[in-house]
């Protein structure tokens, strides 16, 4: 019996029928977390599930410019085939589309049957089969945030912030939200049904923050990777531009995408809970938390991939700078919150927004398992205001700094795995690359009348 002919995808087929849907988009995470997607005639998808769509393996080697990242198994294997095959337990309708319903899809090369090596989702889904060997089930909580544009046709870059107005830190209503852009956007995310809790104005004028509730890794990571996409498409719609960049604007803070991890074990009861140790902290709590401590420098080249995030970072910032944690303290990079109990988890600051889902969540999830596995237990918590250098060490300030101490750290590396390690340096450093050869505002500002 073929894929089609089984009762699950003709059920599946019934029931978007009834809700009027003709279409299905079915999607999936590249390297950087841009959603690529194929719309699919509902009738034709039970060839999807049995056959997967077609697609140049290259995807994941295409940089946001266009360019062709000469990755090992793109170019020089003469640009291969990769398959995607419907997740069709992720199907949900596109509140904002009639007709339209989404679907994650799995990724394999066909020559082997494998998962790709550069597949985001199949990264962490090894990765969390590698942290059940040892009994732990993680839980993740994500927190993002990015900032809203409007169009500004008179500027150089063609976008100013939604709004300058100061001061309107923590709020939400017309004060710090003239249109009502994040009810209207947090009410269109709740027909999604991604697990969107709530969200407020953040520090910055047309900053938001959008929380999304925690639940098992694959979960909160495919969430986090859906919310994204669609406030991008909602500010689309409106003519607007969301952007999850790590530091958009001279003037104006970064936005940052933390993570809330514990880790339950078979029967639910969470692992990092323990009242009558240190800081009411567990064992494996503070051996996770060494382990992050221990592979920060590797860690953020996955949690801050950008050229622009590292300048997101330094003194002052509510950005990690220094390799630290702390109990209830925001200017630590890993930070516990106050609650025990079932609540008991860390906070890792590190990440910024344009930060992958997948990557963020598998780095962060492997480096917590080294740790345990290593029995390390972390230095005195930070105490007081943090961003004193002769603290802690300071985390890697330039991509180029990061993707070395990721290459270097061979332990973070073998659990992600050599492909994916191999194509995403790859990547990266031919951004880097990009980068310096191009002649920024900056320079010519600055050198161009005088020199």
């Amino acid at each position: 019996m073929s894929a089609s002919d089984t009762p699950p995808v003709r059920q599946h087929m019934e029931r978007l029928a009834a809700q009027g849907i003709d279409v299905v988009r079915v999607t999936y995470p590249d390297l950087i977390g841009t959603e690529r997607a194929r719309d699919v005639l509902l009738d034709h998808l039970p060839s999807a599930c049995d056959h997967g769509l077609a697609f140049c393996r290259a995807v994941y080697h295409t940089s946001p410019q266009g360019d062709v990242v000469p990755v090992p198994g793109g170019l020089d294997a003469g640009l291969p085939d990769i398959c995607v095959r419907p997740d069709l337990d992720t199907l949900t309708a596109l509140p904002w589309e009639p007709g339209v319903a989404s679907c994650l899809g799995d990724v394999t090369d066909p020559a082997t049957g494998r998962p790709a090596p550069e597949s985001p989702r199949d990264l962490l889904r090894a990765v969390v089969d590698r942290a059940r060997e040892y009994g732990l089930h993680p839980v993740v909580g994500p927190e993002l945030e990015y900032f809203l544009c409007d169009p500004a046709p008179d500027t150089a870059r063609g976008w100013r912030r939604y709004s300058d107005a100061a001061g309107v830190v923590y709020t939400a209503g017309l004060r710090a939200d003239g249109d009502n852009h994040l009810l209207r956007t947090l009410r269109r995310l709740r027909e999604l049904n991604i697990g969107v809790t709530s969200g407020n104005h953040e520090f910055d004028g047309g900053q938001f923050e959008i929380n999304l509730t925690h639940s098992d890794a694959m979960s909160a990571a495919d969430r986090a990777f859906r919310f994204k996409a669609a406030v991008k498409e909602l500010a689309r719609q409106e003519g607007r531009l969301a952007t999850f960049m790590a530091k958009p604007f001279m003037g104006a803070g970064g936005s940052g995408f933390h993570l809330h991890l514990s880790c339950t074990d078979d029967g639910g009861g969470n692992l990092f809970a323990d009242p009558s140790a240190p800081y009411g902290l567990s064992t494996t709590a503070r051996h996770a938390v060494a382990g992050i401590l221990a592979h920060a420098p590797a860690l953020a080249a996955l949690s801050n991939p950008t050229v622009n995030s590292y300048k997101r970072f330094g003194p002052d910032t509510l950005a990690p700078w220094l390799i630290d944690w702390g109990l209830d303290n925001r200017s630590a990079m890993v930070r516990i919150p106050p609650e025990r109990g079932a609540g008991s988890r860390f906070e890792l600051r590190l990440g910024d927004a344009s930060a992958n889902p997948y990557l963020l969540i598998a780095g962060t999830v492997a480096a917590a398992l080294l740790g345990v596995v290593a029995g390390d237990e972390p230095p005195a918590p930070l105490e007081g205001y943090g961003y004193d250098p002769a603290k802690s060490p300071v985390l890697p300030q330039s991509l180029p700094d990061a993707l070395d101490a990721l290459e270097a750290d061979t332990a973070l590396t073998e659990l992600l795995g050599k492909d994916f390690t191999t194509a995403y340096l790859s990547y990266k450093r031919d951004e880097v690359a990009r980068f310096h050869r191009h002649v920024t505002d900056w320079e010519f500002t600055e050198y161009a009348y005088h020199l």
